[in-house]
C-alpha cells in the first residue's frame, strides 16, 4: 500500500467503474489511511479507528464493484454480506460472528495460496519424483537378478538401471506420459460422520472433532486413477502443503484480518427503520443491535484463533429509498461516520460502461464470439443507441443501473450466440438498426419490457 496514493488508488478503480467520484475518494482516503495508522507511534496506533463508510445509492451504479477492487489492490481480506440475512440473537439463521469467522477463512486462503507459490517450484519437482516412482517404481530395481553376480556386475546392473531411470524421467520432463493414466494415493479427510454439530442454524459453532483429537486418530488415504498431467496438479499441491509452515500461515493470516480486513455490508436500508414491536417477529432495530458489536470492535473466537474487529473496515451499502440512514439506531450511524451519495447513471455513463472498462461488456461478448473465430464489432452508433435503450427504460421501469445493460445486450445478441457455432460468418458488425429490430419494439411495449428488459 505505500506504494499506491489515493491518487493512484482512484485512477485504478477508474479503469473498472465508470463516474463515482465522491465514493471512490472516499474509498482511497480510506485505504491509505489504513497504511498511514501502521506507521504512526504504537502509543496512538490502537487509538485510530477506521472511518467505516455508508455508499447510498440504487442498485447497479458500482458500489460493490468499488469495494471489491478496492480490496483487491490492497491484496486484502473481503468478503461481501447481506444485512438481511442476519436476524437477532434467539432466532434462527446467521449468526453475525459468522461474518468474521468466513472473513478469516478467507485470509487463511489467500496467504496458504501464496505461501503455496513460493514453493511451487520444489512442490512440482517432489510431484515429478512421485510420478516417476509410479512408472517406474523403486522397488523394481534388479536386486533378484544380481545373486548370482560378482560386484562389479551387480554394480553395472544397478547403474544401468539408474540410467534408464533417469532416461524415463527425461521423456516424463518432455510431457510424453501426461495422457497415461497411474494410480495415486493422496491423504483424505475424515468421515463427514466425526462432525460434531451445534444447534440448529448454528452452523458456524460446530465443531470438527478431528481437530480436537488430532494425531490420536489414524491417518486415512484415497487411491484413485487419472491421468499424468492431473496426477501432477494434485500431488504438486499435496507436497505444497507440505513445504509450508501451517502455523505461520495462519498467524499472517490473523494480522491481514485484523489490520487489513475489509467487511462489504450490502442492504443495510433494509434493517433501517420499523423500530422494535411486540411481537414473535424478528425485528431490525434487533439485528441492528447485534451487528453493532462487530462494527464497535469486540473479539471473536475462530477455529484459527481470536480476532479483533476494532481495526477492520467496514463499507455499507443501501439504496435507501423507503428508510434512510438517519433511521438507523443512533450507535450504529456513529460507526459510519463518511456517507457518500451515489450518482445515478446517466446515458453517457453507460456508453462509457460499455466501452471503457477493461472488463466492458462489449469486450467479453467479443472474447465470447472470438472463441468460435468470429469478430464481433459494434459501430459507435450501435453503442450509442444500447445507451439510450438502456436510459429510457431505467426511467420508465425500475431503475436497475448497469446491469439493465446485461438484459439489453443478452436480448440483442442472443440470436447470434445460438446460430453461430453452426453459421460461417466470420465478422459480424451490430448496427444502429439491428439494435432497434431487436430491442426497440419491445422497449415500447411497457408490459413486454417489464418482464425481458
Amino acid at each position: 500500500m505505500k506504494e499506491l496514493t489515493p491518487r493512484q488508488i482512484v485512477r485504478e478503480l477508474d479503469r473498472y467503474i465508470v463516474g463515482q467520484e465522491a465514493a471512490k475518494k472516499s474509498v482511497a482516503i480510506a485505504m491509505r489511511n489504513r497504511w498511514r495508522r501502521l506507521q504512526v507511534p504504537d502509543h496512538l496506533r490502537e487509538e485510530i479507528m477506521p472511518n467505516n463508510i455508508i455508499l447510498i445509492g440504487s442498485t447497479g451504479v458500482g458500489k460493490t464493484e468499488i469495494a471489491r477492487r478496492l480490496a483487491m489492490l490492497a491484496a486484502a481480506p473481503f468478503i461481501k454480506v447481506e444485512a438481511s440475512k442476519f436476524t437477532e440473537v434467539g432466532y434462527v439463521g446467521r449468526d453475525v460472528e459468522s461474518i468474521i469467522r468466513d472473513l478469516t477463512e478467507v485470509s487463511v486462503a489467500m496467504v496458504r495460496q501464496a505461501k503455496e507459490a513460493e514453493v511451487e517450484g520444489k512442490a512440482l519437482e517432489q510431484a515429478n519424483l512421485r510420478l516417476l516412482d509410479l512408472l517406474f517404481p523403486l522397488n523394481e530395481s534388479p536386486r533378484p537378478a544380481t545373486a548370482g553376480l560378482d560386484d562389479d556386475q551387480a554394480i553395472e546392473l544397478r547403474a544401468r538401471h539408474e540410467r534408464t531411470r533417469q532416461k524415463l524421467r527425461k521423456r516424463l520432463d518432455q510431457g510424453e506420459f501426461e495422457d497415461q493414466i497411474v494410480e495415486i494415493k493422496t491423504s483424505g479427510d475424515h468421515s463427514p460422520i466425526l462432525q460434531l454439530m451445534g444447534p440448529f442454524g448454528m452452523e458456524d459453532m460446530a465443531v470438527n472433532l478431528q481437530e480436537i483429537l488430532g494425531s490420536a486418530l489414524p491417518k486415512r488415504s484415497r487411491s484413485q486413477k487419472t491421468s499424468v498431467s492431473e496426477a501432477r496438479q494434485i500431488l504438486a499441491t499435496e507436497e505444497a502443503g507440505k513445504l509450508i509452515d501451517m502455523d505461520e500461515v495462519i498467524r499472517d493470516a490473523l494480522h491481514r484480518v485484523q489490520e487489513m480486513g475489509i467487511v462489504f455490508v450490502d442492504e443495510l436500508d433494509k434493517i433501517a427503520g420499523e423500530h422494535a414491536a411486540a411481537g414473535p417477529d424478528v425485528s431490525r432495530e434487533g439485528v441492528q443491535r447485534d451487528i453493532l458489536p462487530i462494527v464497535e470492535g469486540c473479539s471473536v473466537m475462530t477455529k484459527y484463533g481470536m480476532v479483533h474487529t476494532d481495526h477492520i473496515l467496514f463499507i455499507a451499502a443501501g439504496a435507501f429509498h423507503i428508510s434512510k440512514p438517519s433511521d438507523l439506531i443512533p450507535e450504529l450511524q456513529g460507526r459510519f461516520p463518511i456517507r457518500v451519495e451515489m450518482d445515478d447513471l446517466t446515458q453517457k455513463d453507460f456508453v462509457k460502461i460499455l466501452t471503457h472498462p477493461r472488463n466492458a461488456l462489449i469486450k467479453q461478448y467479443a472474447a465470447l464470439l472470438q472463441t468460435e473465430g468470429v469478430q464481433l464489432k459494434f459501430e459507435r452508433t450501435a453503442i450509442t443507441e444500447i445507451a439510450r435503450v438502456a436510459y429510457q427504460v431505467n426511467m420508465s421501469n425500475e431503475n436497475i443501473g448497469a446491469r439493465r445493460l446485461h438484459t439489453i445486450l443478452t436480448t440483442l445478441l442472443e440470436d447470434i450466440l445460438f446460430e453461430q457455432p453452426e453459421g460461417k460468418s466470420k465478422q459480424i458488425n451490430i448496427t444502429k438498426a439491428l439494435v432497434r429490430k431487436q430491442v426497440e419494439a419491445i422497449s415500447k411495449d411497457q408490459d413486454l419490457s417489464r418482464y425481458i428488459l
